[in-house]
C-alpha cells in the first residue's frame, strides 16, 4: 500500500468517525430532551416537528440541496471532499435514533446539553481535521467568505443563531437557552479539536552568543532554526536573534539549554496555532538552496 492510498483511507475513516460523533450526539443528548440546535439539524428539527418529516430525511434533503449549490459554486474538490458526510450523516441519525439505549442515556438536560456541545464540537473538528466539511450549514459561509470575504466562523455563528430563532416558535424558553449553550460550547470544542497537534510555540533568543546556540538546535538538538539581524533599542547595536519554532514538549529543554550557553539572553516564548513547510508538514531535507 503506498503513502497516498494509506493516508486516503485513514481521510476517509476520519471522516467517517466524526460524523459518527455528530450524529451519536444528537441522537443521544438532543432529540430526547426536545433540545435545539444549529446547522442543518436545527432545520431538520423545526422541519420535523412542524410537519411530522423524519428528522434523518429532513436533513438528508437538506445536505443534499446545499451540497448541490456548494458543488456548483466552489467546484469539484469541494464536492469530492463533502459527499461523505451528506450521505453518510444522515444514515448515522437513522441509525442511532433507532436504538432505544441511547435515547435513554441520561434525564438531566443541562449535562445532556454539555455533551451534546462536546460531541457535536468534536465530531464536525474531526472531520474538519481531515480536509472536509459536515455539508448543511457550513457551506453558506464558505460561499460567503470565496464571493464577498466574509469570515467563515463570523457567518457561521450568525447561520446558527438565525437557526436557533427559527426554533423559538416550537420551543420554550429553557429550550432556546440550552440550545445556545450547545452552540457555544460546539464552537470552543470545534476551535481546540481543529489545531489540535498543530499547535507549536516560537522562541526569539536574544544573544551574543547566537553562533554557539545555533549550532546547539541545530546539532544537539536536531531542531530548526532562523538567523534575524536586529537593532538593540536603547544601544543601538547591530546583533543577531536565533528564531526557533518547537513543540511545547521540547521548550523546558531548550530554555534549560541556552541558559547554560548564556544566562543572560533574552527569551521571548510565543504560542502558534499552526506551522507549515520543511520540517512540519513536509520531509526535512538539508540541501544547498534551502528549499
Amino acid at each position: 500500500m503506498n503513502k497516498k492510498l494509506g493516508y486516503q483511507i485513514l481521510e476517509l475513516c476520519g471522516i467517517l468517525l466524526g460524523n459518527a460523533i455528530l450524529a451519536f450526539g444528537i441522537a443521544a443528548f438532543v432529540l430526547p430532551h426536545g433540545m435545539i440546535t444549529g446547522g442543518a439539524t436545527g432545520l431538520g428539527l423545526v422541519t420535523s416537528r412542524v410537519f411530522g418529516v423524519d428528522l434523518s430525511v429532513a436533513v438528508a434533503v437538506y445536505n443534499i440541496i446545499l451540497f448541490a449549490v456548494g458543488a456548483f459554486v466552489l467546484g469539484k474538490k469541494f464536492a469530492l471532499t463533502t459527499i461523505v458526510s451528506t450521505i453518510v450523516y444522515p444514515m448515522f441519525l437513522s441509525f442511532f435514533t433507532q436504538q432505544q439505549w441511547i435515547a435513554t442515556m441520561t434525564n438531566d438536560i443541562l449535562l445532556s446539553a454539555i455533551y451534546a456541545g462536546i460531541m457535536v464540537g468534536l465530531g464536525v473538528g474531526i472531520v474538519i481535521r481531515f480536509g472536509a466539511s459536515t455539508g448543511g450549514l457550513d457551506i453558506p459561509p464558505l460561499i460567503l467568505n470565496k464571493k464577498l470575504g466574509i469570515p467563515v466562523a463570523v457567518s457561521m455563528y450568525l447561520f446558527d443563531f438565525t437557526v436557533l430563532l427559527l426554533q423559538v416558535i416550537i420551543s420554550t424558553k429553557e429550550q432556546v437557552l440550552y440550545g445556545i449553550l450547545i452552540v457555544i460550547l460546539s464552537s470552543i470544542v470545534l476551535g481546540y479539536v481543529s489545531l489540535a497537534g498543530q499547535k507549536k510555540v516560537q522562541v526569539m533568543i536574544i544573544s551574543r552568543h547566537y553562533q554557539e546556540i545555533r549550532d546547539m538546535l541545530l546539532q544537539k538538538l536536531d531542531l530548526g532554526a532562523t538567523m534575524y539581524h536586529i537593532e538593540t533599542g536603547y544601544l543601538q547595536k547591530d546583533e543577531m536573534a536565533v528564531c526557533c519554532v518547537i513543540s511545547s514538549r521540547k521548550l523546558h529543554t531548550v530554555t534549560d539549554m541556552v541558559q547554560e550557553v548564556d544566562k543572560k539572553a533574552f527569551l521571548s516564548v510565543t504560542q502558534i496555532n499552526e506551522v507549515r513547510g520543511r520540517g512540519f508538514t513536509l520531509d526535512r531535507k538539508y540541501i544547498s538552496d534551502g528549499r
